[in-house]
Order: structure tokens, then sequence, then C-alpha cells
């Protein structure tokens, strides 16, 4: 059921100050997402006020006409109200049946380590998902690192960095490095250039440009920005990072080949973190880290860069699903590994064609 004005401003308002709040369950991430149904559960008390929601997106698939239902980072309430998660629960079980739905997943911003919640979930009727052995295998990293924002001034903040980040922040203002907020189309040609360049360097997939302009669109610029290093006006670092509530992701970031000797990254972060500041956040998120546990994995660098900011590392509690279908599940997930084994012959073949 479509929300009205009056109740989607009351949404965004408990969104705002809950503590459980992560962007991917407001209704603006919501509109990002063309090809998706988005659905919006909300559970109130006795006083007709919120204190629950849950955005759901919903995506038809070509089996029978079933669809999967996806709840990014779960829900925003208290992870102890067992009344507020089996109501939240029973709604998506009657959106499942609307959709014709054959699974529910989620993967709630929980630490691992809460047991408590894990078995108050699967008395739910949640499963939980086992077998995690690469990034293929989740929607959301299962790591990340956090940084703790909360009481810290500026100066404070530096404070706690580790000294070689400290010095290179400090290195790439010197040098004569700035960053500014970009707005313009041709902002954003740059910000999609750079992250090409990042995205070929270091092998991984980029979207589109319109990708990013629809997420500028929907969320910015009250919780989006574009941020641009430049030195002596030749753009040599991007950001994006998103601000949502108590919290500030560095959702996508890339640099140049060229002046990367100039830190222009390490400054970047640092004015993501101060604009985390100015808005009196609790936490700024570096979101993914894989293979921080050892030095010889190829993402070991990327995790020691992130840890020079002195960070948590946070482990998610596993994905939890609901299956309505197990038939037309099984299909899925056959289909799946087979469009991934495909994805991968295909880029083998288009690498031995670089060589």
């Amino acid at each position: 059921m479509e929300l009205t004005e009056k109740e989607l401003k009351e949404v965004k308002e408990f969104l705002n100050i809950h503590p459980k709040t992560n962007f991917l369950q407001s209704p603006e991430w919501a509109k990002t997402k063309n090809s998706w149904i988005h659905e919006m559960i909300v559970v109130r008390d006795d006083k007709n006020k919120i204190k629950g929601t849950m955005s759901i997106l919903i995506r038809k698939t070509p089996l029978f006409g079933a669809s999967i239902m996806y709840a990014g980072r779960g829900f925003v309430c208290d992870i102890d109200d067992k009344e507020t998660l089996q109501k939240l629960t029973d709604e998506a079980k009657k959106l499942a049946k609307k959709y014709k739905s054959f699974i529910f997943r989620m993967d709630p911003d929980v630490p691992a380590s809460n047991k408590d919640f894990l078995n108050l979930m699967l008395s739910l009727g949640y499963k939980e998902k086992q077998n995690i052995k690469s990034i293929d295998d989740v929607i959301q990293p299962k790591y990340v690192m956090r940084l703790n924002l909360k009481n810290h001034t500026e100066e404070s903040l530096i404070a706690t960095f580790h000294s070689k980040t400290r010095y290179n922040i400090r290195l790439a203002i010197k040098k004569g490095v700035t960053v500014r907020e970009g707005k313009t189309d041709e902002d954003f040609e740059i910000f999609h250039k750079i992250m090409k360049e990042t995205g070929s360097r270091d092998d991984f997939f980029i979207r589109d440009s319109s990708y990013f302009k629809k997420i500028y669109e929907c969320l910015g610029p009250e919780h989006v920005k574009i941020l641009i290093a430049e030195h002596e006006g030749t753009p040599i670092a991007v950001a994006m990072p998103i601000l949502y509530g108590d919290k500030v992701w560095y959702l996508y970031g890339g640099s140049s080949n060229q002046y990367r000797n100039l830190m222009a990254t390490y400054l970047v972060q640092w004015e993501m973190m101060k604009w985390g500041l100015e808005n009196k956040c609790n936490i700024y998120d570096f979101r993914g880290i894989t293979g921080y546990w050892d030095e010889s994995s190829p993402q070991y660098g990327v995790y020691k860069f992130k840890k020079g900011f002195n960070g948590d590392e946070v482990e998610f509690v596993n994905e939890l699903y609901i299956i309505f279908n197990p038939f037309i599940n099984a299909l899925w997930k056959i289909a799946e590994k087979t469009y991934r084994l495909l994805s991968k012959i295909k880029e083998r073949i288009k690498n031995i064609g670089k060589n």
C-alpha cells in the first residue's frame, strides 16, 4: 500500500532519529531501484506512533511469474522487540502472497556476536544462510569497518588516526590538493571517468553514469554528495558519501592513476568524515572490507588504508531468509550458479583477448 504524503513524512522523521537507521531502508533509496517494486511496512504502537519500519524491494523473475523480496539491512526498530519484529514479519508474509514471492531475504545491521538476536529471529521462522565463502555469496558486505564519530571534534578525531594517515592528510593539503562538491553534469562525467579508471586498474565492475546520477537525484544534496579532489585544476580523486540519520557511508570512491603520490584519497576520506561531524553523526562507515585477516590477500591494501583511520571491524549476522516456495527457490539457485559460471567464463575470454 502506497504511503500518503503525511505518512511518508512521518516515516522519514522516524528514520532520521532511530539508531538502527540505514540508508538502504529509506524510501529515497528505494526510488533509485527502477526495476524493483517498493513496499514500506510500518508498525505502530497503541498511541499510533511508529515503532518499526521495513523497506522491501520486490522483483519479478522469469520463473513462473514468481518474485524475490529483499530488505536491505533488514529493518529499523528495537532489535530486542519481538512483538514489532513479529508484526514486520507477518506483513512481509502478506506481501509474499500478494506478489507470489518464493523467498524473502534480509541482511540486518546487527553484529554477528549478538546471538540473542539471531535466536529471536530463528524463533520467528527465519533461517540463517550458511557457508558464506566470498562476496559473491552476499548482497551487502558481511564485514565492514566503522569509525566512531560521537562526541568528537575535528581536532580530537584526527588525533585518533594512525600517524601515517595524519601525515598523508596534511601532505595532500600542503601539496595543494583541494576538495570541492560536484553538482553539474560535467562534474558527474568527471566522477564517472575516474570511477571507470579505478575499476579498470583494480578489476571491478563500474555502473554507467546514469546510475550515479539517479542516486543523486533521489537523495542529493541533503543525503548525498559528489566530492572531487583536484590538484592545480586537475581532478585526481572522487567519492560519493551518503548521510542518513546518525551515519555517513563511504558509498563509492576512486582515484586517477596520476598524482597518486599526492595522497588525495586520504583528504577525501577526511572531508567525508568532517561532513559527518557537521551533521552530528555517530558513525562513519567505510563499507566493505575483505581479506583483512590475510596479509597475502589482494584486498589487504584496501583494508590497511581504511584501518589507518583507526576504525573497528564489524562482522554482521549472516543473511536471514524465509522460503515460501522451495521448488522455485531451488530452480533459482541453479539459474544463479549458471549465470555466475557463464559470467566468469566470459571474463576469462575477455582477459585472454587482452594478453
